[in-house]
């Protein structure tokens, strides 16, 4: 073939395109360098300076199971009230053994529709897990020896119903179910108006020759009492929206008031007791989804719930009637990670919840640890502290006129505005909008996903960790022997909570031999004192009652004959272990 001069300069141009790609190719690289603690060029790319919807959420679950096949698997534990799919996606290393044969970390949030960002630290944990595999020894580590079951949202009808219907802060915290808030033989005739059509419920307040309080001629988005000898400007009428039912009552009959977290089997009460339980233990839907998922995966031994706000760490129990049930053994290890979760989020408190908070019934965290032995902690999200790193007070309205002043920059306010109300008259709305105080700004929530995601791995790293080591032979003649193994606990948590040895909850933990002719097993007690506590029933698989955290049981088997044997551990919540000699 003829090459010619415009072949020639095809070609040079060509050569000189590519490489001048590659220069921006490689100067693209060279333009960021990795920050410590972060994936370098994660698969799926996920902005945490926002919130998604339900399917938002399922989203970037399908796209992580699609990036990470060999460490993320999804799937559908059950239906919503309204039929959408309750998500879970498995978390582990599926190369080194199956998700049931590892202990396991089980991780929801949203319980309560209104506390949204459980949703995204729930996710990042599943997220920060699969893309920092690939350069993280401790998360190869971790991923090898521990499965996570992650539900980021177990209320995603009334997650969304937040997001796309008009609400306050606080609504709605149930679900969908529409009840008879008012007790007027009607279900739903009363629900929220959104008068100016802005998405949010705000506060409406009317001028008032009586009224109690004042603009602040400084910032009039700010109301001030006026001293008790004093006469106001306005009066409050309370939360905008209309009585649509004629009963002298504003938006008082709209998504149901139940609590999903008093519907759980352990220690339940009627509504009549505790405000806000439905009809019996786990009537919802979504709450027995999850009670027939971690039924049925008795490998799960830590459990995290994520709520806000207030920034807390807490742990049962709930009521002070259900006192006896944390064994002081137990508590001990609830303290030391409580306390080390201190020290990872600032700003956030450790705390009991029925002696520092209130009492609760039917709650998740002592279904959890009382009806399965499962050591578990709630987290209430966003706490004050993160706006200017000091201590303010819970809701207060200075504090977040601050905030939205100097860092959000007026975002989070609705400006009032006048209203012609067919009921009041001239009214003027506003106020702070439906997605703050509750809910961590933008520029807030990667940082405390972080942390609150970091106290959660903790967590699951002391869960059991079971090893097999210093087998020891002893000739006793006559052609028997006698061998002896240790098997060591090398995490905080034992494989059986005092709760469920209290209640045989769970199967015990087996210790078998293979390859030898057994004789007789036993249980060691106190090896010094020669105490031993004899397995006359199939000997060569022992059952132990318990492995300690951070402790080690000891069994002994005679054996007749014995070469190339086998030790292995098989634990419900301590997972798989084996020695060959």
């Amino acid at each position: 073939m003829k090459i010619t001069k415009t072949t020639k300069l095809i070609v040079a141009l060509a050569l000189s395109a590519l490489c001048l790609s590659s220069i921006e190719t490689n100067a693209q690289q060279e333009n960021y360098f990795r920050a410590i603690g972060s994936p370098h060029k994660p698969k799926v790319e996920i902005a945490w300076n926002r919130y998604y919807s339900a399917e938002g959420l399922w989203d970037w679950m399908k796209k992580i199971a699609a990036a990470h096949p060999k460490l993320a698997k999804i799937e559908s534990i059950g239906k919503s009230f309204e039929g959408r799919d309750i998500l879970t996606l498995t978390i582990t290393d599926f190369s080194t053994g199956k998700d049931t044969d590892k202990p396991a970390m089980w991780i929801d949030g949203n319980i309560h529709s209104n506390e949204i960002q459980g949703g995204e630290f729930s996710l990042y944990v599943a997220w920060y897990l699969t893309e920092m595999h690939a350069d993280t020894k401790f998360i190869q580590e971790l991923l090898r020896d521990k499965t996570f079951y992650i539900t980021p949202t177990i209320n995603p009808d009334a997650r969304n119903n937040f997001f796309k219907e008009p609400n306050t802060a606080n609504s709605p915290r149930s679900g969908m179910i529409v009840l008879d808030n008012d007790g007027d033989g009607q279900a739903g005739e009363d629900m929220m108006n959104d008068l100016d059509g802005d998405g949010h419920i705000t506060m409406m307040i009317r001028r008032s020759p009586t009224g109690r309080f004042i603009k602040d001629p400084l910032d009039p988005r700010r109301l001030m009492a006026v001293g008790p000898d004093q006469v106001g400007d306005y009066e409050m009428l309370g939360q905008e929206g209309m009585d649509n039912d004629g009963d002298g009552e504003v938006n008082e009959d709209g998504i149901g008031y139940y609590d999903p977290n008093r519907d759980w089997g352990w220690n339940w009460q009627p509504d009549y007791i505790q405000r806000g339980a439905m009809r019996y233990p786990f009537t919802l839907p979504e709450n027995r989804a999850v009670m027939e998922f971690v039924m049925k995966h008795p490998n799960i031994a830590g459990a995290q719930s994520f709520h806000n706000s207030g920034g807390m760490i807490l742990r049962g129990p709930g009521a002070e009637e259900d006192l006896n049930t944390y064994n002081l053994e137990d508590i001990r290890i609830y303290d030391a990670i409580g306390k080390k979760g201190e020290e990872m989020i600032p700003g956030y408190r450790y705390l009991t919840v029925y002696k520092d908070l209130y009492s609760v019934f039917g709650g998740e965290l002592d279904w959890f640890y009382g009806n399965r032995g499962i050591f578990t902690y709630t987290n209430e999200l966003m706490v004050p502290y993160l706006y200017f790193n000091k201590e303010a007070g819970r809701g207060n309205q200075d504090e977040q006129l601050k905030v939205d002043q100097l860092l959000t920059f007026g975002d989070a306010f609705v400006d009032f505005k006048e209203y012609n109300h067919p009921q009041f008259g001239t009214v003027e709305i506003g106020g702070f909008k439906k997605n703050f105080g509750r809910a961590h700004p933008g520029f807030l929530l990667e940082q405390d996903a972080h942390r609150n995601s970091a106290f959660t791995i903790y967590h699951a790293y002391h869960t059991p960790k079971l090893s097999v080591m210093d087998v020891k032979e002893e000739d006793l003649g006559g052609g028997l022997k006698a061998i002896t193994a240790t098997i060591f606990n090398e995490r905080m948590m034992p494989t059986h909570a005092s709760q469920d040895l209290k209640y045989r909850i769970e199967r015990p933990d087996y210790v078998s031999i293979t390859g030898a002719k057994v004789v007789a097993g036993f249980v060691v007690e106190d090896e010094d004192m020669k105490k031993f506590k004899e397995q006359k029933a199939s000997p060569e698989k022992m059952a132990v009652e318990n492995v300690p955290g951070m402790g080690a049981v000891k069994v002994k088997w005679i054996v007749s004959s014995a070469s190339n044997y086998s030790i292995t551990v098989d634990s419900a919540k301590g997972g798989k272990a084996s020695w060959k000699k």
